[in-house]
């Protein structure tokens, strides 16, 4: 893109008072953003009124700066993009949702956003041992089946449902609420850079904007957008995974939802979902089956899922449970029984929780 066309991009919406409905409204009135600012002031008053009009006639003093950073990123990496909202390349699916963004920022795969099937998988920040684990082995199996999954790189479930894509070796996309300069949360910059070259980071959000907690909820319209469906895995009442989910319903996407303990906060906001009519999934099947996509890769020879012939792991159950409750349970003493559940515990069939308690884990 010559330097003037990303100037008037840039200028856009750099101009106060213009988001993406505004700026989608100039673009459908008069062409591209050149052509918008050749407009006359009565031409643009017409479209989106004098306060506005008068503002896009000056040059934002930030037009600069800004415009300097944008060219050296991209020349920076031949994996480095920026897609504007009529570049042939842009996703198709996010030209169906009400609110797609104009300029869209990718460090990574361009092709990954054009994966045929995608699903979205979001969660907690701080999912249980048996939340975290579910995220990763959903999305593991789902990379499997070929699907690309699609989540927000916070901590929690969208980490764990990126690194189960990552060791199915399938593609993710990791839609950030940052600058594509910036990785938030900081932990995750290792995770960043792998996402980066199996598949792609992407933000609407300028180079330099930092993680203002604002930008989050918004880009969950993009992560919900993108996907042919959104697995929430554990999310609390008031959480953004359901603002996701909302958006997905709302966008004509399909919203699963797995079940969790009556007793578990994090439980709540997907049985909420289900009794609002999003599909109760128990596997990864389930989802394929209501895609209508393949079944997941079977596992290697050798390799195992279910569980030992445990009397301990029956006397668990599959709610959180305290120490003292288990031994009750079982008239252990505490030494035999804490033996036991360290053996289980390295083995992955039991997960510990705040509080003390203790959970099967989902390999179980």
């Amino acid at each position: 893109m010559a330097r003037e066309e990303l100037a008037a991009w840039l200028r856009l919406l750099l101009t106060p008072g213009v988001g993406n409905e505004t700026a989608r409204k100039l673009l459908a009135a008069f062409g591209l953003p050149q052509a918008v600012f050749a407009q006359s002031l009565t031409a643009l008053q017409i479209v989106v009124g004098a306060r506005i009009a008068e503002a896009l006639q000056q040059i934002p003093d930030e037009l600069e700066p800004a415009l300097e950073r944008l060219q050296t990123w991209l020349a920076e990496s031949d994996r480095h993009h920026l897609l504007t909202l009529g570049d042939a390349r842009f996703p198709s699916a996010l030209l169906q949702i009400a609110d797609p963004p104009v300029l869209l920022y990718v460090l990574g795969d361009l092709e990954a956003l054009s994966h045929p099937n995608k699903l979205a998988i979001v969660g907690s920040r701080n999912p249980t041992h048996q939340g975290a684990a579910n995220a990763h082995q959903f999305a593991q199996a789902l990379g499997q089946a070929g699907l690309c999954i699609v989540s927000g790189l916070a901590l929690g479930v969208d980490g764990a449902a990126h690194e189960g894509a990552l060791a199915a070796g399938a593609r993710t996309i990791a839609v950030v609420g940052t600058g594509l300069d910036r990785v938030y949360p900081k932990r995750h910059l290792n995770l960043a850079h792998r996402i980066a070259e199996r598949g792609a980071l992407i933000s609407e959000f300028p180079l330099g904007t930092s993680p203002l907690p604002a930008n989050f909820p918004q880009r969950n319209r993009i992560i919900a957008g993108l996907s042919q469906g959104t697995l929430v895995v554990e999310a609390a009442l008031q959480s953004g995974s359901l603002i996701t989910a909302r958006m997905a319903a709302e966008q004509g996407r399909e919203v699963f939802a797995i079940p969790g303990s009556i007793h578990a906060p994090q439980a709540r906001g997907c049985h909420s979902l289900i009794r609002q009519g999003a599909k109760l999934v128990e596997s990864a099947q389930d989802i394929l089956e209501d895609l209508q996509l393949g079944a997941p890769a079977t596992p290697e020879e050798g390799s195992t899922t279910e569980p030992p012939d445990d009397d301990l792991l029956d006397a668990l159950g599959h709610d959180p449970v305290s120490l003292d409750a288990l031994q009750a349970r079982t008239g252990l003493d505490t030494a035999t029984l804490q033996a036991r559940l360290l053996e289980l515990e390295l083995d992955g069939w039991v997960g510990r929780l705040p509080g003390g308690l203790l959970q099967r884990t989902g390999q179980s």
